[in-house]
């Protein structure tokens, strides 16, 4: 049986890569790894709670359980005699709801699609369910592995797509339309304005970085500094987390430039080339600024290097870093998506709003 490692995953996803027009709608899907499944897992079963009983939490112990159901599920694995906890049919969806609006796939999606095409896929005759599951789930499948792929981890976050545009509409009309289009008081978004509007200057800052560089390692460099900054203000210079966030950036900065000097290479070895490879006919990311597509690829790269990472041992601090877990001044998933329900039709679009306006002031005409 073929010994299967963290660069066996990472030779999956390259393939899914090469061959993603058959494969999925986008050529920016984000791939999760473990780590990012079982926390797309945790933020799934505690909305199900929510929906449920009115509480945005969920057990260590019904994440565990509920996690190694679903792999052995996804898989096609035998799951009779295996315990899971309620609603599961529910959490299912919601997971992959998540995954599906946040544009991303698991790689146990990637794994299916790829066995789906196994004459362009074909390494993957030799991958098992089983050894892809014993991989996920953090088991040591192979002795005597050589491959050295010890990359850390960097910060993921996801939004769902749809609380996204509520929160960018949100501070959009009020920084377009002042006060007078703010919603009222009584509206739950109202006292996170501030939060809301920092965190929409964000992302403007980033896609400011991408427009306006052609660079990609100028780019990257810099996409990092903004990020590093977001996570460390506030924070004591001397703090050992300041001091991780720093080591982390300088660790992702050094892999990005890796990535695009081994990609100038190999462009630079296709020129010389009596017959250089054709021009893909569909560009990556042809929807971003001209200037912002190597960047965006450098990028991917190093997420896709992310999910071929081996799952975290110790799942609580994972999960659970708000409960003491771990000793740095971190926040949780959990704890970052615990936000407030958002009340119908409490911001009414502009254009309805401009209309009720103008009848009202025919109403005190007449």
């Amino acid at each position: 049986m073929a010994v299967f490692n963290q660069k066996s995953v990472l030779d999956m996803i390259k393939e899914f890569r090469k061959n993603w027009r058959a494969l999925c709608n986008s050529e920016r899907t984000t791939l999760c790894g473990a780590d990012s499944m079982l926390l797309a897992l945790q933020l799934s079963m505690a909305e199900n709670n929510k929906q449920h009983s009115g509480e945005f939490t969920v057990s260590l112990s019904d994440v565990l359980l509920t996690w190694k159901y679903l792999l052995h599920e996804k898989l096609n694995l035998p799951v009779e005699n295996m315990d899971v906890t309620d609603h599961y049919e529910d959490v299912r969806k919601i997971y992959d709801d998540f995954l599906k609006n946040s544009n991303m796939l698991d790689l146990i999606d990637v794994y299916q699609k790829c066995r789906a095409l196994t004459s362009n896929c074909e390494n993957y005759n030799t991958i098992s369910p089983s050894q892809l599951l014993d991989f996920l789930s953090g088991k040591q499948y192979a002795v005597g592995d050589e491959t050295d792929l010890s990359i850390p981890t960097s910060p993921t976050s996801k939004y769902n797509h749809d609380n996204e545009k509520v929160a960018m509409s949100f501070i959009r009309t009020i920084e377009l339309g002042g006060k007078g289009y703010a919603p009222p008081p009584s509206d739950p978004l109202r006292t996170h304005v501030k939060g809301l509007s920092n965190f929409i200057n964000f992302i403007d800052k980033l896609d400011e970085i991408l427009g306006e560089i052609p660079n990609p390692s100028i780019a990257g460099g810099q996409i990092l500094s903004v990020i590093k900054m977001q996570l460390i203000k506030g924070q004591n210079s001397r703090d050992p987390f300041y001091k991780a966030i720093e080591e982390v950036a300088q660790d992702l900065d050094l892999r990005i430039k890796n990535i695009i000097n081994s990609q100038e290479g190999v462009v630079a070895l296709s020129t010389t080339d009596i017959s250089p490879a054709r021009p893909k006919s569909h560009a990556i990311n042809h929807g971003t600024a001209y200037c912002g597509r190597d960047t965006v690829k450098a990028l991917l790269i190093l997420l896709d290097e992310e999910a071929a990472n081996a799952p975290t041992k110790n799942k609580a601090e994972l999960l659970y870093d708000e409960e003491n877990t771990i000793h740095h001044h971190g926040t949780s998933i959990l704890t970052l998506f615990r936000s407030p329900t958002q009340v119908n039709n409490s911001i009414k679009p502009l254009r309805e709003r401009i209309c009720m306006s103008m009848q009202e002031k025919k109403i005190k005409r007449v």
